[in-house]
């Protein structure tokens, strides 16, 4: 465990912080690696600083964005019915510390014990893991700060039995299907034999709502995917000019996805890192995939990954549903 950089104060009643270091370099070169590519690419992953935090959170509360308060939704409607899935007190391991509301719906109805948030931004890990564990003096809140993509291996002392995965917001959407499935794999043997999933997924639906929902008529959304250009230039130092870079997420339907891209309004050169970019007018910086599937898709995706889709909750207008996997 490494608090160096905090203070008592930074973490209030947080009393166990895993800092596993997802480094600046690791940025810095996934950066300069996406950057190199025909296709101009930069990780969704590293929207998430606090700025991109605080953005992503005002997107949440936009009229447009119908994920997060229909999962909400979801969450209160069958609290029961996923607390009889899962049993009382399991130990609730959050991969992404995301939406604070959802996390205290899933405690409050299952009085979990322990809560592991896995995050890779560590102000907002802080953050929402310090009110948790002030809130909820029952539960032991172990946060750890890591990629959740890699391999992560939970600390010796976490009970092994009736652990559940919790992965909200259809986060799995911003993976390849092919990332997808290695992501599950993954959570499965992170989470151990016996283990059980509740994941949220977009379900596919018609291209006006998509549109609507990932291009939105306030801009927060375009605040949010530019921030990612802000924080490279503060960060590993970069000349991006956000004036010259405009946001565009269209629905690519032979892919079933949304696209978040950054589209170069004019022909210029950035540097980054020591390193010269140029970007033709119209070129684009590919910063987010989000698809959707059916629920058939995903359980078969789901089933190839080592679980068995056991239950599925919908909304009555079938937008979202949130699944519970047995590994």
């Amino acid at each position: 465990m490494n608090i160096t950089a905090l203070t008592r104060r930074d973490l209030g009643a947080l009393e166990n912080f895993h800092d596993l270091d997802p480094t600046q370099d690791d940025f810095r070169s996934a950066v300069l690696d996406g950057l190199g590519h025909r296709q101009k690419a930069i990780s969704s992953k590293f929207f998430y600083d606090q700025r991109g935090s605080q953005l992503f959170d005002a997107i949440t509360e936009l009229p447009e964005y119908y994920p997060t308060r229909t999962e909400i939704g979801i969450l209160r409607r069958y609290a029961r019915e996923i607390e009889a899935a899962v049993g009382l007190e399991p130990v609730v391991v959050e991969f992404g510390a995301g939406s604070v509301v959802k996390i205290r719906l899933l405690l409050d109805a299952l009085r979990a014990p322990v809560f592991v948030p896995i995050d890779i931004s560590r102000e907002h890990l802080v953050r929402s893991s310090r009110e948790l564990a002030a809130d909820y003096a029952d539960t032991r809140v172990i946060a750890i700060c890591a990629d959740f993509t890699r391999d992560i291996l939970l600390p010796a002392d976490l009970p092994t039995k009736n652990r559940l995965g919790f992965f909200p917001g259809s986060t799995l959407g911003n993976f390849t299907r092919e990332e997808a499935a290695r992501f599950l794999e993954r959570a499965r043997t992170t989470l151990g034999p016996g283990s059980a999933f509740l994941i949220g997924i977009d379900l596919r639906k018609d291209e006006e709502t998509l549109h609507a929902a990932y291009n939105d008529s306030q801009g927060v959304t375009a605040a949010f995917n530019l921030n990612l250009l802000r924080r490279i230039n503060r960060e590993i130092g970069a000349t991006f000019d956000l004036t010259k870079f405009r946001h565009e997420a269209p629905w690519v339907q032979e892919k079933g996805r949304i696209e978040m891209r950054l589209i170069s309004t004019e022909s210029q050169s950035v540097i980054v890192a020591g390193q010269r970019f140029h970007f033709a007018a119209g070129e684009h910086i590919h910063t987010e995939n989000s698809h959707k599937y059916d629920v058939e898709e995903f359980q078969a995706l789901a089933r190839g990954a080592g679980y068995d889709p056991s239950k599925v909750w919908v909304d009555d207008a079938q937008r979202f549903s949130l699944h519970y996997l047995k590994a």
